[in-house]
């Protein structure tokens, strides 16, 4: 692994790592990560950096949703022309060209399941390729971007029945 993976590596693993921090991990002086870090930031590896949060723990109401969308493709409209439609929205946190059953996955958050819904059927479903949405909402999350969720006090003991 190079320099720059091992040090991608790290900051997906803990975006907090300072680069005092990151130069002692890798063995490399912290002028070398610090200008790897901004080429890497230059040339749109590093989009930004973000924490992950258990929504479910915080004081606001939240409402998560994951969209299966279907398109009809013509001549004149590619899957990145509409991708860069809805990827304009605020609401869409996450979207994603796959592969399956259906062509598109985008994850959209809004303030309650009316305006998640509203959302879908009013910015959503009216662009004409769009064909077919399916909306999944999340119930409870256990784990994201690979941190897991719980009360932090998990016990292994096995249960025993009288």
């Amino acid at each position: 692994m190079n320099s720059r993976e091992e040090i991608l590596a790290l900051l997906r693993e803990n975006a907090r790592y300072s680069t005092e921090d990151l130069a002692r991990q890798t063995g490399l002086a912290e002028s070398e990560v610090e200008a790897t870090i901004e080429d890497l930031e230059t040339e749109g590896i590093i989009r930004g950096y973000q924490a992950v949060v258990d929504l479910d723990e915080t004081e606001h109401e939240h409402v998560r949703a994951t969209v299966e969308l279907n398109v009809t493709l013509d001549r004149e409209t590619g899957y990145d022309d509409i991708a860069a439609r809805l990827a304009k929205f605020p609401e869409v946190q996450g979207l994603r060209l796959v592969s399956g059953d259906f062509d598109f996955q985008m994850e959209v958050e809004g303030d309650s399941m009316s305006e998640v819904s509203r959302f879908i059927s009013e910015k959503v479903a009216p662009v004409p390729e769009i064909t077919q949405t399916v909306t999944h909402y999340i119930m409870e999350s256990y784990k994201e971007r690979g941190v897991e969720f719980g009360d932090g006090h998990e016990d292994d003991r096995l249960s025993v029945s009288p």
